[in-house]
């Protein structure tokens, strides 16, 4: 049934009123529960906006699509740079104001403009950190063509280039910028990676569709992950009277050159040794020594009298 926008019968206009009396009392519901007016808060399309920018800054022939001249190809990204800055000052402003309004507490007046300019300053390790990722990926997967394929294409490289812009905005005091920056790369690859997680170079997530990496989650140098991987937390904070340590350290360490494949579930603050290789569908709860290997048993071919009884169980 198609409901017109101007309601012009009795039976639509019910609809209608009936849906906007529900929807009020919602609302009202809500905002007795949570009374924070909203006045600003950051927008989604602008921080897509600011990525896109950031991501032509830092590749301005790959991402950017620069074809100048050598010459003006700082000025090219210098631009890309300024716009990006700009819409990132305005959301980064929308989100202190929004912090303010619920916490009543006051910023310093050049508090964003100082988050602003300490994140630029942070662009050149993030496009190193990005430039290790993607080699990684290069060396670790034969079917890879060329490094600019990974960049361009590959899910695993376009999620850490996300993760490395929003990390620095997480720490500096924009945790909203910097969840929404990580939900834009979740919302095209699949691959959920908190902003707060610390990741060392040279990683790299093959497939990657449904890797989820926690929020106090540490990873060293050249570690390499499989689709559907976690690395999580045992109890959600809130739910129960934590520890400081539970609170603030819920999720592994994975230390350097480790490998872990696909469906493996890991989770509390536990360590996985250096060089170690986790297996598929792995569930694991307790610490790992280095150079360890660790799988589930592996799976067991039936005899054709077992599979003809199983055959039968199944039909």
């Amino acid at each position: 049934m198609t409901i017109p926008l101007h309601a012009d019968t009795p039976a639509s206009g019910s609809a209608i009123d009936e849906a906007m009396q529900g929807l009020a009392s919602a609302r009202r519901a809500w905002r007795d529960r949570h009374p924070v007016a909203i006045s600003r808060f950051p927008d989604r399309g602008a921080i897509e906006r600011a990525v896109e920018l950031l991501s032509a800054a830092l590749y301005p022939q790959r991402i950017g699509g620069y074809r100048g001249r050598p010459e003006d190809e700082d000025r090219f990204v210098a631009a890309k740079l300024m716009a990006a800055l700009v819409e990132l000052e305005r959301e980064i402003g929308h989100e202190l104001a929004y912090w303010q309004d619920e916490s009543q507490a006051r910023f310093d007046p050049d508090q964003v403009s100082l988050i602003v300019r300490l994140f630029a300053a942070t662009l050149g390790e993030v496009r190193r950190l990005t430039d290790s990722d993607v080699e990684a990926a290069f060396l670790g997967d034969p079917a890879a063509r060329s490094v600019d394929e990974i960049l361009i294409c590959y899910p695993g490289a376009i999620a850490s280039l996300h993760h490395r812009i929003a990390h620095p905005l997480y720490g500096l005091g924009a945790p909203i910028v910097a969840r929404i920056v990580s939900e834009l790369a979740n919302g095209r690859t699949g691959i959920d990676i908190h902003p707060g997680a610390t990741i060392g170079g040279h990683f790299f997530i093959d497939h990657g569709t449904g890797v989820v990496i926690g929020e106090t989650a540490i990873i060293g140098e050249r570690v390499r992950l499989y689709q559907h991987v976690t690395l999580g937390a045992r109890t959600p904070a809130g739910t129960t009277d934590l520890a400081p340590r539970d609170r603030y350290a819920r999720h592994p360490i994975v230390e350097d050159d480790v490998v872990i494949y696909a469906g493996a579930t890991i989770l509390g603050r536990v360590s996985i040794g250096r060089g170690t290789t986790i297996g598929g569908n792995v569930w694991l709860l307790s610490d790992v020594p280095p150079d360890s290997i660790v799988t589930q048993p592996e799976a067991i071919q039936l005899s054709r009298a077992e599979a003809e009884r199983l055959r039968e169980a199944l039909t």
